[in-house]
């Protein structure tokens, strides 16, 4: 496949051990916008941020839509392949272990971390996902063989997000053996604090 290189952020803690929190911004963002955020998670932790390789009218994307919300499911599942082969690759350069990636995306960023734990449903072993999507419209499988733990949260008054659809993609992960953790905030499409707090007191519960 014609994978492409991804640009990145790297930022080790010097432990060949230790677990790396992978950063996936959202629409126009760029490897540098969740950096700040990452430090709430602890030192002990390397710190993975990418940039999308899709452009959208020069905004970075990680896969390209057809309009808001319809997403280009073809070019999804092969940007999801694309990353998890860079990954894989920029491991061994960097010198973190690919098998202990807890993936931290936002909007279009947890989309594409979704698409990972559906068509790579081991590949993470935990995900925090601020306002995702459900990334593809069938899914048949991608059941995770370890209960992978994921911190999910929605926007109580998000206009770009169906309850509906939410309701579906939640129940699709529970039915696939992925331990989901579910918050519905009391807010829109934004970012708040309490999705940073409460996604912290996860991680520091699971991890």
């Amino acid at each position: 496949m014609d994978f492409q290189p991804m640009h990145y952020i790297f930022k080790g803690t010097g432990n060949a051990s230790a677990k790396t929190l992978l950063l996936l911004h959202g629409t126009g963002g760029n490897e540098h916008d969740l950096v700040p955020l990452a430090k709430n998670f602890g030192d002990d932790v390397n710190i993975l941020s990418l940039r999308g390789n899709v452009h959208e009218n020069g905004m970075p994307r990680f896969f390209k839509r057809l309009g808001m919300g319809i997403f280009d499911e073809k070019d999804l599942e092969f940007r999801t392949h694309e990353m998890v082969h860079f990954l894989n690759e920029i491991a061994e350069k960097e010198g973190f272990d690919s098998s202990k990636i807890i993936a931290l995306g936002y909007s279009n960023g947890a989309n594409i971390a979704g698409s990972t734990l559906i068509l790579h449903p081991d590949f993470l072993i935990g995900a925090i996902l601020y306002r995702p999507m459900q990334p593809f419209r069938n899914i048949q499988n991608g059941k995770s063989k370890k209960n992978t733990p994921l911190f999910f949260s929605s926007g109580k008054n998000d206009p770009t997000i169906n309850v509906e659809d939410t309701n579906e993609f939640l129940k699709i992960l529970n039915d696939n053996n992925f331990d989901v953790s579910f918050y519905e905030i009391n807010t829109g499409h934004n970012l708040t604090q309490e999705d940073v707090d409460l996604s912290v007191e996860w991680f520091k519960t699971n991890f």
